[in-house]
């Protein structure tokens, strides 16, 4: 990170702006074509932090993901505009999470259940979210094993 002075390191501030986060964008690539797309996601920490996503059974972002899953993500919180004099005075103020690791489709039921309440968690209070079956089999859960990850704020 060029500007040191706005990394932020710690984990515990790094996981106070993905938990306030309401998107993760991932980014991809085919060759020389890039590709992101944003997404609902879940965070489970600990010692081997991951990141969850749902989708659409096929498309794009699968296709990608089977001939290259390494990915990088980012999310971001807190924009404010700083207003200035002249044009070049403006800013943002801002965090943000970037990190890089490896995506992979879920296929276990149990599994995804896991995911799911992850997702849920993010955007609810729900503890125990009750799922049709059915449309566990049908849904498409990611697991992004994370590698390493930074912060920044501005």
């Amino acid at each position: 990170m060029r500007r040191k002075d706005r990394e932020i390191t710690e984990t515990e501030s790094i996981e106070k702006i993905i938990r306030k986060a309401d998107v993760c964008r991932i980014a991809m690539a085919n060759g020389d074509i890039p590709y992101i797309v944003t997404l609902n996601f879940g965070y489970s920490g600990g010692t081997h932090p991951c990141l969850y996503f749902h989708c659409a059974p096929d498309g794009r972002k699968l296709d990608m993901i089977q001939k290259n899953n390494r990915v990088c993500f980012e999310m971001d919180t807190d924009h404010v505009l700083i207003n200035g004099k002249k044009g070049c005075d403006w800013g943002m103020n801002y965090s943000s999470v970037v990190g890089y690791g490896r995506i992979s489709v879920i296929r276990e039921t149990g599994s995804k259940i896991l995911a799911l309440n992850c997702i849920m968690s993010q955007y609810s209070e729900l503890t125990h979210p009750v799922y049709d079956q059915k449309m566990v089999e049908r849904t498409t859960l990611l697991r992004l094993d994370i590698e390493e990850m930074t912060g920044k704020r501005k």
